[in-house]
């Protein structure tokens, strides 16, 4: 395995290129989700002493340049593969593999803390059950709705959308009328979002920023429709900076408010659902319970969503023989599902939902993401700068500093993170090696779609 697999052309039926850039973008805002700050708020909060303003921005700024390498990449492999694809052809395919290899765990975990948060979440509206109880729920829901084959559409997900938008809006009307009635108004409580004297500290600045960055995770899902897209070497690139900047100034604008409601100085009552607290005390109860519910669809949706990425993410490794093809490679043949992974995820889900905090999840998750992100800014430099006739600043700006300011990020990662991420990875190469006989052999092999 010393080189890189030769693609091989595409047989058969091909996907239809029928997106424009106005599609990419909604498509993108729909994959992040508009309220994306507020499951991580309160983590953020209280690891970054309340600086949770000045860890989105920083968070944005990190991905637009990981954003960039992104689209160059898709210019160069305009198809639906992922950062695995990009590392592996352009870096060595081992390197591939290993950045396949976090990308599973980042897609595993996702449905795992949308348990946690789900359950946290429907305490809020009836606590009988307990958390067990709505943890078992939550697992059991993702997976029978995957099971059943059952996928939003396109049209669902933008009404979803527009709804989250129309409770982000009373969300802000809310928090203003309630800020223009405190007794007392000065510059101070306006600048203390971003930098408060008193709290900040750069470490904590950096380990806010490691979990806040999770409010941008999905944004790489757009570089997966490069076979959908017209002219996907300019839309794609153009797509995922615009759908981050969007996130990034909603995202500030959203936890800015948050942050004028309920100082850093005062305890949440659960860390978790923070957000849900601090609507409550800008709206009273309506607003508490119209958060509540709509951050509690939200997550079903994306956990639902995710668990399906996920099992479609071993599939595909299963089916190119990384994984063992007869368990992780199988598709169900009436459902035409794969069904193993489908249910191997939602049993991992709901054991790690009584394992894991939302926290160390969360924080595992963006290991892997981090990871991932780093590969493809290195595959960026090295096509783009390294191998080029014409080296310029342009091409050599973005990828480095997109991954030293990941590399950075990832640092900062709390120790149990770091610990349980570097396990994870230790036991997917050891595999890998043993697969491939110490990486001689490939793994798969890249199909190149027609650009028709």
């Amino acid at each position: 395995m010393s080189s890189a697999p030769v693609p091989s052309p595409v047989n058969g039926p091909s996907l239809t290129r029928a997106l424009s850039l106005w599609n990419l973008v909604v498509v993108g805002i729909i994959l992040i989700q508009p309220t994306a700050p507020m499951p991580v708020y309160g983590v953020v909060s209280q690891e970054a002493h309340g600086h949770v303003v000045t860890t989105i921005l920083i968070s944005m700024v990190a991905m637009l340049f990981t954003a960039i390498s992104f689209g160059r990449m898709a210019r160069a492999y305009p198809s639906a593969g992922s950062a695995f694809t990009y590392v592996a052809r352009e870096v060595h395919p081992a390197a591939g593999y290993a950045i396949g290899w976090s990308m599973a765990l980042e897609y595993i975990l996702n449905p795992l803390i949308c348990v946690v948060w789900s359950a946290k979440a429907a305490l809020n509206i009836w606590q009988a059950p307990g958390y067990a109880v709505w943890a078992v729920f939550f697992a059991c829901l993702f997976t029978f709705l995957n099971l059943r084959g059952i996928r939003s559409s396109a049209r669902i997900n933008e009404w979803m959308a527009a709804g989250m938008g129309l409770v982000i809006f009373a969300f802000l009307v809310m928090a203003v009328r309630y800020v223009l009635r405190l007794p007392h108004l000065d510059t101070h409580l306006f600048t203390t979002p971003f930098y408060d004297p008193k709290t900040y500290s750069t470490p904590a600045l950096f380990t806010g920023t490691s979990v806040a960055v999770l409010t941008y995770i999905g944004f790489d899902g757009i570089s997966t429709l490069s076979e959908e897209v017209h002219n996907p070497r300019r839309n794609i690139l153009l797509a995922t900076v615009l759908v981050l900047l969007f996130t990034g100034v909603s995202s500030a604008v959203q936890v800015y408010a948050a942050q004028l409601i309920w100082p850093q100085s005062i305890p949440f009552p659960d860390v978790d659902t923070a957000f849900v607290h601090v609507a409550g005390r800008a709206g009273g109860v309506v607003l508490f319970q119209l958060v509540n519910l709509t951050l509690l669809v939200a997550t079903i949706g994306s956990g639902a969503g995710s668990q399906l990425a996920a099992a479609r993410l071993l599939y595909g490794m299963g089916r190119d023989n990384a994984l063992p093809k007869s368990f992780f490679g199988a598709i169900e043949p009436i459902k035409r599902i794969p069904r193993n992974n489908i249910v191997l995820v939602g049993a991992l889900a709901l054991a790690g939902a009584f394992v894991f905090s939302y926290q160390l999840g969360a924080e595992m998750l963006n290991f892997g993401a981090f990871i991932a992100f780093m590969g493809v800014n290195a595959a960026a430099f090295v096509r783009y700068f390294l191998r080029a006739e014409k080296k310029t600043w342009s091409h050599l700006a973005p990828p480095v500093l997109g991954f030293l300011i990941c590399l950075y990020i990832f640092c900062s990662l709390r120790t149990p993170p770091l610990l349980g991420g570097l396990a994870w990875m230790v036991l997917g190469i050891a595999y890998g090696a043993w697969k491939t006989s110490g990486f001689r052999k490939n793994l798969v092999t890249f199909e190149v779609p027609s650009e028709d």
